[in-house]
């Protein structure tokens, strides 16, 4: 491709496109998550179309509960596997941990609701004056 038609972004652009601060992508920098080139000149950060998908995917994986270890495990398992099966065996792996947690959240959240409908119905029930309210 020729690098004259080649998009660039900056973090700026970055960061407004996605929703986040230039903070958090800088940090995405620090974990080894993204690499931008510099800017010879100004030494402004410059982002190319894979920095801008490996960021979409990053936020994608943290959106879904994965760590930055484990993204970074996925972003570096697509560079030596092109065929991406290891990358989506992973995915599937950590997906299904993650999934696990969610349910048990779930399971939690749930039992939470019924004790608080069980108290509301207490609640209810001595206001109406059919139980006494001291037990």
């Amino acid at each position: 491709m020729d690098a004259s038609k080649q998009t660039i972004y900056t973090i700026a652009d970055l960061a407004a496109e996605f929703g986040i601060t230039p903070r958090a992508i800088r940090y995405y920098e620090e974990m080894g998550l993204l690499t931008p080139q510099r800017s010879q000149e100004t030494q402004q950060r410059l982002y190319d179309r894979s920095d801008r998908a490996r960021l979409k995917l990053i936020l994608r994986g943290r959106r879904f509960g994965f760590g930055l270890k484990e993204i970074k495990e996925l972003l570096n398992l697509y560079r030596v596997d092109t065929g991406e099966k290891e990358q989506m065996r992973r995915a599937i792996e950590y997906g299904d941990k993650h999934i696990a947690e969610v349910d048990e959240m779930i399971r939690e959240l749930q039992e939470t609701k019924e004790e608080m409908l069980e108290f509301r119905r207490r609640f209810e029930r001595i206001l109406a004056g059919e139980e006494d309210g001291a037990k």
